[in-house]
């Protein structure tokens, strides 16, 4: 079987989010988990790699999505998609600009475009600057991101920090003119020495007008906002998209570890409508206390009663102070475990709907389940469907929504299993 476009995620949530755009536009997609150790099974026009390496040590996170492109091209894949969040959350070190670089080495191409933008979640790109909603990024929230935290919104300037290669930019008064114009600025660009070029897009009909322009470039960098207009270049529309997985039968859970303006809201709309959740303490666990256990037993006395969510999510001082007397490497990677150990504890009871919010945490639920390939069902809100697959520890499917961080209305977690 052969494919027409690869693509790499570098974080869980951010996969599912590229499917869903893909699937809704007209390709059939499987999504992995991790790089498989065997080639595709059945048709599919895309196949996204599902990686957690945004926070990795830039070495590991080069290694990883190398593998996964070799995995990709071993498919027939005749594009490749190097996607990273709609936040474009990175530090100096990376890991943007050290994969971009690395994929472009390997596959012996001189000129890549980058754009975070993804205007149905209000992410957009003018400029050169990127907004989140109304305001820049550095003014959104983010500022205070506990790994990454974002404080320029120029993504010039960002991203040239993180590579050695000329940036540059294709700004709004050349996209307004169409997929020539950009055409044209690109060799420009690339008459400049330019190598990597921010795009501007402050709507889907700017992402719709790229999508032409790209066609048969080796490498495409982006949010998942850019996947709307490259079906086209293999004739699909969203006319022919896939019908959405139906949702299997059973308990109700949210588990949350994102510490994001908007899993806060989340999480505070959850809690007003009354229903059952528990804060998970950070000291508590490291001070050897099996929060894990308590956690499950708290669960099985409410699961009973509908949706329980079982959150770390907290407000930015409170993650200061946590960073502050654990460090943050420790305090991150303590709390993803637990969630990850309570989300299996909560499967084992019996939930089959499970959201989870945070890309790092996700990551950790999905191998902790053993989820291998999933498949992409109904959008809950723009970049966030529900998804379908195989927990072996219960010999079952489930139904699982990945939510990054920053996704989702304040009543994600109420409409979701409406």
């Amino acid at each position: 079987m052969s494919i027409k476009l690869g693509c790499i995620a570098d974080d869980f949530t951010g996969a599912t989010d590229l499917a869903n755009n893909l699937v809704r536009a007209g390709m059939r997609t499987v999504q992995t988990i991790g790089i498989p150790g065997e080639p595709l099974r059945g048709a599919a026009d895309a196949a996204v790699v599902a990686l957690k390496t945004r926070t990795l040590p830039a070495a590991e996170a080069v290694a990883q999505s190398l593998a996964a492109l070799e995995w990709l091209r071993a498919q027939g894949a005749e594009q490749i998609y190097f996607k990273y969040c709609s936040t474009f959350d990175s530090t100096p070190a990376g890991n943007i600009g050290p994969v971009a670089d690395a994929l472009m080495t390997r596959l012996d191409t001189d000129f890549t475009i980058a754009t975070p933008a993804f205007p149905d979640n209000k992410r957009t790109v003018f400029k050169g600057y990127l907004f989140a909603g109304d305001v820049l990024l550095n003014e959104s929230g983010m500022q205070h991101h506990p790994l990454t935290p974002m404080t320029d919104p120029n993504l010039v300037r960002v991203l040239s920090a993180q590579t050695t290669r000329r940036v540059g930019l294709i700004d709004h008064a050349v996209v307004a003119r169409g997929s020539q114009a950009i055409r044209a600025r690109i060799q420009e660009l690339k008459a400049q020495g330019v190598e990597i070029a921010i795009v501007d897009a402050v709507s889907n009909d700017d992402l719709l007008v790229l999508g032409p322009a790209l066609a048969g470039m080796p490498l495409v960098t982006g949010g998942s906002g850019v996947a709307i207009g490259l079906p086209r270049n293999w004739g699909m529309t969203s006319a022919s998209a896939q019908a959405g997985q139906p949702r299997m039968p059973g308990m109700q859970a949210v588990v949350a570890g994102s510490c994001s303006a908007a899993t806060n809201g989340q999480v505070a709309a959850f809690i007003e409508s009354g229903r059952p959740a528990l804060a998970l303490d950070p000291l508590r666990l490291a001070a050897g206390e099996d929060v894990v256990a308590q956690a499950l037993a708290w669960a099985d006395a409410h699961l009973g009663d509908g949706p329980v969510l079982i959150y770390s999510t907290a407000q930015p001082e409170q993650v200061r102070q946590a960073q502050g007397e654990l460090g943050a490497a420790r305090a991150g990677a303590m709390i993803e475990d637990a969630i990850a150990r309570i989300a299996t504890g909560l499967v084992e009871r019996g939930v089959r709907q499970l959201i989870v919010a945070g890309g790092e945490t996700s990551g950790a639920v999905v191998q902790a389940l053993g989820l291998e390939q999933i498949a992409i069902g109904e959008q809950i809100d723009p970049g966030v469907p529900w998804c379908r697959g195989h927990a072996p520890a219960v010999h079952d499917d489930i139904s699982i929504a990945l939510k990054s961080g920053n996704f989702g209305a304040r009543d994600f977690f109420l409409k979701a299993f409406d």
